[in-house]
């Protein structure tokens, strides 16, 4: 199993294995050939209102985690391809925010994590 997370603006490198960009909307000032994509699974992406309420403000880190992970409960058929490649391949997640540490990509990374440690390949 193994999942990265990094900024989409910063270079593709062949250690990335499969890219795929977890957010709603499209990175500013990126231009799509740039990108360097695999897939864009805009669908595991929060919704529009929980990225509003967060704002990324990192006091509401635990509480958007926890928010985000009842909206991906909802979504298992989404997440779950990217949970079974993740148990085979090296995947990363890309992300546009300017926080590194505090955003949807992280969290759903650790959300992943948690579900394969119980289902995944043992």
């Amino acid at each position: 199993m193994s999942i990265a997370v990094k900024r989409v603006y910063e270079p593709a490198a062949e250690v990335d294995g499969h890219r795929v960009l977890v957010d709603r909307l499209w990175p500013r000032g990126l231009k799509k050939d740039a990108a360097a994509l695999d897939a864009w699974a805009k669908e595991v992406a929060p919704s529009p209102a929980l990225r509003r309420w967060f704002g990324h403000d990192p006091t509401r880190w635990d509480a958007f985690r926890h928010r985000y992970a009842s909206e991906l409960d909802a979504k298992v058929e989404y997440w779950r391809p990217l949970a079974e490649q993740a148990a085979r391949h090296h995947i990363t997640l890309l992300f546009g925010a300017h926080d590194e540490e505090h955003n949807n990509a992280v969290a759903l990374k650790a959300y992943l994590e948690a579900w394969l440690k119980g289902h995944g390949p043992q």
